[in-house]
């Protein structure tokens, strides 16, 4: 039974009544000898009860077990799970106690996972020390669509930091010896000033404070570090002044949003942006939302770099990658100017359009391969016409960015005919549109067969070199190129470029 996270006032009546009923309480503890959820429950514990004190043969030291901590452990919860069967199959009672919940975090999920199905049993939940430690702060720890994430403190710190930055709210747990490197993480991912710290709540010897002034020489294992809840706190400036990051959202939801990427949005105070980018990201208490058109991009990155000198934490919004076709050049380029040469501008970089389609098809971007945009609305055809001659020249696998809109209705004839003056006709094409999008259509198809009336703004096009390969695969993704037997193709480029001729060409 879970006994709360240290107050015995806090023990459920369910857990009491067990007790009560028991042959056998069972405990667990260190090789001192003292156990806090003996402590916890002891003045339910009667002088015919039988105890069962399961004693850990290490915790944080070393161990001279042949498999080391891992196998002396795993050997001693073998053992402990005997010694519970044997009075279980003499026909008594045993109850287990636990600090806690029992399957939180808890020593009895071991001894749950050996006994559970061969008698009949009974979990009884407990206060946890993450409600507990919220209660003492008197804050909460979630609201509304806020996700709350509980973090063991063990975790690596590089983990630690991607999934603090990434979440609206946190907790994390096992402090003690992980301490340094907790609050690193948090300060890291940008959230050290809201985090609240809390040592042994309910307990005696409770404290509370802020992490920053968290003394690590003395940080107890049975403590936590708090990030709560956002609602209702409009989000901070930086502490450095104001700043203009510019975000890549990736090319579609959230699936495709990093870690950093959700932690930038989620800390900024303006966001700045296309309509349709805006849309994707959550709206947020106190966080202002500016959005424009898609053809006015120095005006936006203006408004934001102003924002910013302003004392704001500003994200421009910015789909795919920020640095291929999208804000960062254009935010950069406004900034280089006057008044805006000391304004930091960082840029968060997202996954771009053409790594997106390439996964869906396989590999077709496996080796060398150029990326170029074939609208002309920000340079002529010519230089388009240029690069690509020179591309296909060098045998590189293409990605092709804007190739074909409303207004633009000829760029891929053109540039399927300037095309197949170095290329095969049936070299693959990959026609993706709608990456991760609801609408996504992913088919391959031969440079010759290429339709100038299926591509549109939202499609990106992966033409292959003279090494690339289509092979049909039932698993691969895609609706178009599909063999006889109904098998989709998987394109890929070698890595290995050998010399025509040889045996591996």
């Amino acid at each position: 039974m879970g006994l709360g996270p240290g107050d015995p006032s806090l023990m459920t009546l369910r857990a009491v009544q067990v007790i009560a009923g028991a042959d056998v309480v069972a405990y667990h503890s260190a090789r001192h000898g003292r156990s806090i959820a003996r402590a916890i429950a002891a003045e339910h514990l009667r002088p015919d009860h039988i105890e069962e004190a399961l004693v850990y043969p290490v915790t944080t030291g070393t161990t001279d077990h042949p498999g080391g901590y891992r196998g002396a452990i795993e050997e001693f919860y073998e053992e402990s799970a005997a010694r519970l069967a044997a009075h279980l199959d003499a026909g008594r009672t045993v109850a287990v106690l636990a600090e806690g919940d029992p399957l939180f975090y808890g020593s009895y999920m071991h001894m749950h996972k050996r006994l559970a199905d061969r008698y009949p049993t009974e979990v009884v939940p407990g206060v946890t020390s993450v409600s507990a430690a919220a209660s003492r702060l008197g804050t909460p720890l979630a609201e509304g669509d806020e996700v709350l994430t509980i973090l063991p403190g063990t975790l690596p710190e590089e983990e630690l930091t991607a999934r603090l930055a990434a979440t609206d709210a946190a907790v994390v747990m096992k402090l003690g010896r992980t301490f340094p490197a907790v609050r690193k993480a948090v300060e890291d991912a940008g959230r050290l000033d809201e985090t609240r710290y809390v040592e042994r709540a309910t307990m005696a010897g409770e404290r509370t404070g802020t992490l920053a002034d968290a003394d690590a020489g003395s940080v107890p294992y049975f403590s936590l570090a708090v990030l709560p809840s956002r609602a209702g706190r409009a989000p901070g400036p930086p502490p450095g002044g104001g700043e203009v990051v510019v975000v890549g959202t990736g090319p579609a939801g959230p699936l495709w949003l990093t870690p950093e990427a959700r932690g930038e949005l989620a800390a900024a105070q303006d966001l700045v942006g296309y309509t349709t980018y805006l849309d994707r990201v959550p709206e947020r208490h106190g966080q202002r939302r500016h959005a424009s058109d898609n053809k006015v991009e120095s005006e936006r990155a203006e408004l934001a770099l102003n924002l910013a000198r302003r004392g704001r934490r500003v994200a421009v919004v910015s789909s795919g990658d920020p640095g291929v076709f999208a804000m960062a050049s254009a935010v950069l380029e406004v900034a280089s100017q006057e008044p805006y040469q000391d304004v930091p501008v960082r840029v968060v970089p997202g996954v771009t359009a053409a790594s997106a389609a390439a996964a869906r098809a396989g590999a077709p971007l496996g080796h060398d391969y150029a990326v170029i945009s074939l609208s002309d609305r920000l340079k002529p055809w010519e230089v388009i016409a240029g690069r690509l001659a020179a591309a296909a020249s060098a045998d590189l696998a293409l990605a092709l960015y804007n190739p074909g809109s409303r207004s633009r209705t000829w760029q891929v004839a053109k540039a399927r005919e300037l095309l197949l003056e170095h290329r095969a006709p049936d070299t693959p094409v990959v026609v993706a549109r709608d990456v991760g999008g609801p609408g996504e259509r992913v088919r391959t198809v031969q440079l010759a067969d290429l339709a100038p009336e299926t591509v549109d703004m939202r499609t990106i096009l992966l033409v292959g070199s003279s090494r690339t390969r289509t092979v049909p695969r039932g698993g691969a993704n895609g609706e178009g190129g599909a063999d006889r037997n109904g098998r989709q193709p998987a394109v890929w480029t070698p890595r290995r470029y050998a010399p025509e001729g040889s045996p591996e060409t």
